[in-house]
């Protein structure tokens, strides 16, 4: 029996039993799209939180004083540990894996326009931070080197700053009055979404040259713990991620040298390091990708199961016509070939357009708005592998065990089955 003759007596068994083998392809069908469904939304929700993790800012490191928990020199543990500017400038200078940091001065000051008021907390920092820290110019200009080199009294409005100042009016070229200091307003920011920030979002923000706020705005001189340069927190952009340990390790070693802590001491400083908690993000998104995958691969499997009992069903509703041929002179080969041809064109054309349709609604998805809690799938040529893999293995299984049942069954057996 040649292979067209196979293939055409396959189909005329499909035409015969239509609802049947629908029912049974759809099985294989979901399987392999799950398959391309789930481990897309896996990638969807990696890809989706990398990119929500750059609004914060591009491999950000966050440092804030902290209290040593260690004796060092002759000074005594408990010490509380002051950043101030000069410790930015020690950053700046020396430290070579850092490729940009800025001080953070922040003062919470009442600000009044000539439409409304507000009561928002004001940056002080340096130039790069508005490029490490990923805030984009929605109209007018960022603030520039001169800016912060003359101490110019300009300030760039975060989104949510805008609205509530300068409601439905134009911004840039404005005066605000920052208690009671007039600031001219440079730039305003574009609209942010972050779903992660250390002191609150960036829309809520107006932003200055740090020379400026700490002239115009000095910390109370009564306040324990404030010294001259005080600052929040200093925040800095490594050079490579491949090398950020090492810049944080420069960092801890630079500011131990001059505040007289040792660089092991893990309390004396408080470091957020962003690229360690991408890491770990990506093997939290790694596990459910992977969960997600195993779980589509079961589907597909017991779509697998489905076409088995199918074809276990099939050989005992033929028994006599594989008796009948069989008495006629086909082969045992003939009877294995035939049923075994029968699930592999059953699962290969399920699994056509298994592929088909989870690559489509990918797609689908891919081209709508989507909530933001819902991320776009992504087309995984990993998962396309793995659910053909899988396919070959479960048409090689649920065809070849129905068609040896089917060849070993005997002529005279076969016959007088009714």
């Amino acid at each position: 029996m040649n292979l067209l003759e196979i293939l055409r007596q396959t189909l005329g068994t499909f035409r015969a039993h239509k609802m049947r083998s629908f029912l049974t392809m759809f099985g294989i069908i979901w399987g392999i799209a799950s398959v391309i469904i789930l481990v897309g939304l896996g990638k969807g929700f990696m890809v989706d939180q990398k990119e929500h993790m750059k609004t914060l800012g591009k491999d950000l490191v966050i440092v804030w004083g902290g209290r040593t928990s260690s004796q060092v020199g002759g000074l005594a543990a408990g010490r509380e540990i002051t950043l101030t500017i000069d410790d930015a400038r020690l950053i700046r200078d020396e430290c070579y894996y850092v490729k940009n940091v800025s001080p953070e001065l922040r003062r919470t000051i009442r600000e009044v326009s000539q439409f409304n008021s507000a009561n928002r907390g004001v940056v002080g920092m340096w130039p790069t931070y508005q490029d490490f820290r990923s805030l984009l110019l929605g109209e007018g200009r960022l603030l520039t080197e001169e800016d912060e080199r003359d101490g110019r009294r300009v300030t760039v409005l975060g989104y949510a700053a805008r609205r509530q100042l300068f409601p439905g009016q134009p911004a840039v070229g404005s005066t605000i009055s920052v208690k009671s200091i007039p600031y001219t307003v440079v730039g305003v920011l574009q609209e942010k979404k972050q779903n992660s920030n250390y002191n609150g979002p960036d829309n809520d923000y107006l932003f200055a040259p740090y020379s400026a706020v700490s002239r115009d705005f000095p910390p109370p001189g009564n306040k324990p713990g404030m010294v001259k340069g005080y600052l929040d927190n200093i925040v800095f952009e490594v050079s490579d991620p491949e090398t950020h340990e090492e810049a944080v390790a420069q960092v801890r070693r630079s500011l131990g040298r001059r505040h007289h802590f040792d660089d092991k001491d893990k309390d004396a400083l408080f470091i957020w390091d962003t690229m360690d908690g991408s890491r770990q993000l990506k093997k939290i998104f790694d596990v459910v990708t992977l969960f997600f995958g195993c779980v589509a691969i079961m589907t597909l499997c017991l779509g697998g199961i489905g076409v088995m009992n199918i074809m276990l069903v099939s050989v005992t509703e033929r028994t006599r016509e594989i008796g009948v041929r069989k008495a006629i002179g086909a082969t045992r080969r003939d009877i294995l070939r035939q049923f075994f041809a029968e699930s592999a064109v059953l699962t290969s054309i399920s699994g056509v357009l298994g592929l088909f349709l989870g690559m489509g609604l990918c797609l689908a998805l891919q081209a709508v708005p989507l909530p933001d809690f819902v991320p776009h799938p992504i087309i995984s040529p990993v998962s396309i592998v793995a659910a053909i893999f899988t396919l070959s293995l479960v048409a090689f299984i649920a065809g070849m065990y129905p068609a040896q049942r089917a060849r070993e069954m005997t002529p005279v057996e076969s016959l007088r089955h009714e």
